[in-house]
């Protein structure tokens, strides 16, 4: 993503981009170095923050997602989720790419790489935990970060929530029987302290706080206040959250980067491919259905990213923290915000591709 790209992710603010927004892809870059250094520089901060977790989720990167979250959930129209209902592509299009589709891609590509391509550089047993996690990264569509990139290309509020309230659903069901099926296993405890505590985190404390906001402000100030100045203010955290998400994100396996640098960048492969072709099959599915463009961006993201606080439970919990599923997870999540700034930059590219809500063509 250029410089040039990231003026795409802004989200029409009077008097042109901020400071960050206007580069947006070099600051992304100096927060990942930064995070690699201080992890490797000063071990004890990250290995303080690793302290603050519960059921696998990291206290501090879920109050920084619920910084960038609560934005959008101010947005919410109540009224309007009804609506949803009406128009039921974007959710079709997601629920199909995410459980028919996604799981077996992502299974497919990594073991065509991991086994294949790269079977000089990677031993067969190590490639196999890598394919491992790679699967439960696979079969894990986000839960929380798709707020925010929905948030940067101005997607439907009310039709993310409802596409996230429901892969959530299908996901405490199909979960456990893809990855069981997919790794040849008899059983696989799903650690559903995570799932939950996830929820609650990322999707309810966020709502019930913008849904009081908004109300209390249409009631003292007014709803135009509410969108021409209220708004605004609360897009700076957004973008300061997520930079500083990506320092404690880098920083946590800042070690495991310096010491596997050449197995990261090769487990990185097909899981970038992944995430494009994804997106790309979901994106250009919902632009020949005629979605609306607000629509079609979240349903595309949702799938693209993953609910990787779940994917690295799971293989911290089948094959240890040291192994190779573990770190395969640990890059699913190293690579995701950058490569989702990519995408908000193409579907904020690309809003002509798509009818305006409402446009009856």
């Amino acid at each position: 993503m250029t410089t040039s790209d990231t003026e795409a992710v802004d989200l029409k603010e009077s008097g042109g981009l901020g400071f960050f927004e206007r580069y947006l892809t070099a600051w992304v870059a100096i927060c990942i170095v930064l995070g690699v250094l201080i992890g490797t520089k000063f071990p004890g901060f990250p290995e303080a923050l690793s302290e603050l977790e519960y059921a696998h989720v990291s206290i501090p990167v879920a109050v920084l997602i619920w910084f960038m979250i609560y934005p959008m959930m101010v947005q919410i129209d109540f009224g309007s989720i009804v609506k949803t209902g009406r128009n039921p592509k974007g959710l079709i299009v997601t629920l199909v790419v995410n459980w028919v589709i996604k799981p077996f891609t992502m299974l497919g590509l990594a073991w065509l790489f991991l086994k294949v391509v790269f079977a000089r550089w990677i031993p067969a047993d190590l490639a196999g935990q890598y394919i491992a996690g790679a699967i439960f990264l696979g079969a894990a569509p986000c839960t929380a970060m798709v707020f925010v990139w929905s948030y940067l290309s101005e997607g439907n509020p009310a039709h993310t929530l409802v596409q996230v309230a429901i892969n959530d659903l299908v996901l405490l069901f199909l979960y456990a029987p893809i990855v069981i099926f997919q790794l040849g296993l008899t059983e696989l405890r799903v650690p559903y302290d995570t799932i939950l505590l996830s929820v609650v985190l990322y999707v309810v404390i966020p709502l019930v706080a913008g849904y009081a906001t908004r109300r209390r402000i249409i009631k003292t100030r007014g709803e135009e206040w509410l969108k021409d100045s209220f708004l605004p203010k609360l897009k700076p955290f957004t973008i300061i959250g997520l930079l500083l998400t990506l320092i404690i994100l880098f920083s946590f396996q800042g070690e495991t980067i310096i010491k596997n640098p050449l197995h990261i960048l090769l487990i990185a492969v097909p899981m970038t491919i992944q995430t494009y072709l994804i997106f790309a099959v979901a994106y250009l599915w919902c632009r020949g259905w005629k979605v609306d463009r607000t629509v079609a961006a979240p349903a595309a993201m949702i799938g693209a990213s993953n609910f990787f606080e779940l994917a690295v439970a799971v293989a911290i919990s089948l094959f240890g923290l040291g192994s190779g599923a573990a770190l395969a997870t640990v890059v699913g999540v190293l690579e995701e915000v950058p490569i989702m700034l990519s995408l908000v930059a193409i579907a904020n590219k690309t809003k002509h591709w798509f009818p305006e809500p409402g446009d009856p063509r």
